[in-house]
Formats: C-alpha cells, structure tokens, sequence
C-alpha cells in the first residue's frame, strides 16, 4: 500500500508571505516521512468544499516545481488537470518539464473538468460536459503520443497538432503514469480502462460498486484490470492518530486500493502522522497483497 497527500487549502496563519514557507515545509515533511506522492488541487478559485473563492489559490504546476525542487523521492501532482484549463500540446510540455526537472516523478492527473464558476471568472472554456468528456479523450490520445515520440499530425474533432513535438522526452518510463479522477460509471471509468494507468475514486460506501465497474470496463477493452492502479481520495476530521490512519489504510486496502491519498485539513498536521502509520505496512496489508 502506498500513501499520499493532498494540500487542498493554502489557507495559512501569517498571511501570503507565509504560503511559501509553509507549504514547502508540508511538502519536506512528506517526503521525509516516507510518502509516496504529494498532490494539489488544479483550481483557480478555491472550491466550496474547502472554503470560500477568494481563499488564496496557487497555480498547481508552479506550486508542484517549487515542491520538486525541495524534496528528493516523493511523486507530483495535481489531483486533478481539469481538460478545459490548458491546451493539450502545453499541458503535456508542462507535465513533462516537471518530469525533467523533479528527476522522473511527475503524475498527469487529468479529468473532465466541473467547476463552473472559476472558468467564467477567469474566461476560460467551459463547453457543456459532452464536449469536455470528447476533449478527455482526445487530450489522452495526444498524451500517449506525444510520451511515444509520435510527432505525426494529430487532427481531432476539437484539437489540431501539426507536430506535437516533445523535447526533451520525459524521463519516467514508459512515461509519466496518467491518472484519471472521477468515478462516471459510463465515461470516466471507460476511459481509465482503456487510457489510464491509475484511477482516483472518493473513499466511501460506493466504493467497491465503483471498482467493480472499472473492473467491467477493462474486460470489455481487454484490459488487465491489474494493471490499473487504485488510488482512493479521503479525509479525516481533526488529526488523526497513527492506529486511526493504519485502520483506514487496512480498510481500503482490503477493498482494493493500491494507494490511499489523504487531503490534509485546516489545522491538520499529517505528513508525520501518515508516515508513522506506513511504517505499519506489514501490519496493515493483507498478506499476499
């Protein structure tokens, strides 16, 4: 089993001036603490769920370098890449580089897109959700081209590369593993059978229903459902202890997830406590797992 983090809110006491030091320093914790990756929010405006839009927001790529350059093993990143923020051509360029640069530990995580209100804000596309879920696709063709060094034309129904050259390559191989968030029973999860190498599901009840039915989706594709990492988002209210993460993790794991992201909360310090709890792995895996 595999654990990560998710800084959700940069929401810190001291004002912006403090965003820098603080967020790096959670960045260093993780890493230190044995963690397998770390993950912001790809948002502009920050979202409902964590607090009001005019919290403060950073740029996820930005954010994601400044933690690279700070921390030596940990992976990176966002959880995730709506498909109508950045054109697929820079949004591959951009992934890559923090590949390059971060030594081989960059995730593209990538889905359909929701949040409304920040793209009127801003003015960015925002088509209706078919659209958006045609423009997944494509975006995930490009993507396994571009990390193939295909540099043939590329013409969809909505994007248009006439030589998607990517250099220098990225250095994970085969390529920066692709994870796509969102448990849409009938699109997000084909599409992670027949593109992805990880999925990202919300901890809850629905939860093995979901992976059943991305188990459906690869036999239809011929996919080996193995080979799909399961990667579930979850949270705790206050700070949790080590026997409370090495319960949940034990939990998920017997449902099936490979690796269990937690999203920290305002006041939480999680980093130690997570690694506290990996170094339980072998009380907490399932043997044979």
């Amino acid at each position: 089993m595999r654990v990560g983090l998710q800084i959700p809110s940069f929401t810190f006491p001291g004002g912006p001036e403090q965003i820098g030091p603080t967020y790096g320093r959670m960045a260093r914790e993780a890493d230190q603490a044995g963690l397998d990756s770390l993950w912001v929010m790809d948002h502009f405006f920050q979202i409902d769920m964590v607090g009001p839009p005019e919290d403060p927001m950073l740029e996820s790529y930005s954010a994601l370098a400044y933690a690279a350059a700070l921390t030596e093993r940990i992976t990176l990143g966002t959880m995730v890449t709506g498909v109508t923020y950045r054109h697929p051509g820079i949004l591959l360029k951009t992934v890559t580089t923090l590949d390059v640069l971060s030594g081989g530990r960059a995730w593209l995580g990538i889905g359909a897109a929701w949040y409304e209100q920040e793209a009127r804000g801003l003015g960015t596309p925002f088509p209706p959700v078919a659209e958006r879920f045609e423009r997944l696709e494509e975006t995930l063709e490009i993507a396994h081209r571009m990390w193939k060094g295909d540099e043939s034309a590329f013409r969809g129904g909505h994007y248009t590369l006439e030589r998607p050259l990517n250099s220098p390559p990225a250095l994970r191989r085969p390529h920066p593993p692709i994870l796509i968030g969102g448990g849409g029973e009938k699109r997000t999860l084909r599409l992670v059978a027949r593109y992805a190498d990880a999925c990202n599901l919300f901890d809850g009840d629905e939860l093995p229903h979901k992976l059943d039915v991305l188990r459906g989706h690869c036999e239809r594709e011929s996919r080996d459902f193995a080979e799909i990492e399961k990667t579930s988002l979850g949270y705790f209210t206050g700070t949790p202890s080590a026997d409370e993460v090495a319960d949940t993790v034990g939990r998920l794991a017997e449902s099936g997830i490979d690796h269990a992201i937690f999203s920290q909360g305002a006041g939480q310090d999680l980093a130690g406590v997570l690694g506290e709890a990996l170094a339980r792995t072998g009380e907490i895996v399932p043997a044979g797992r």
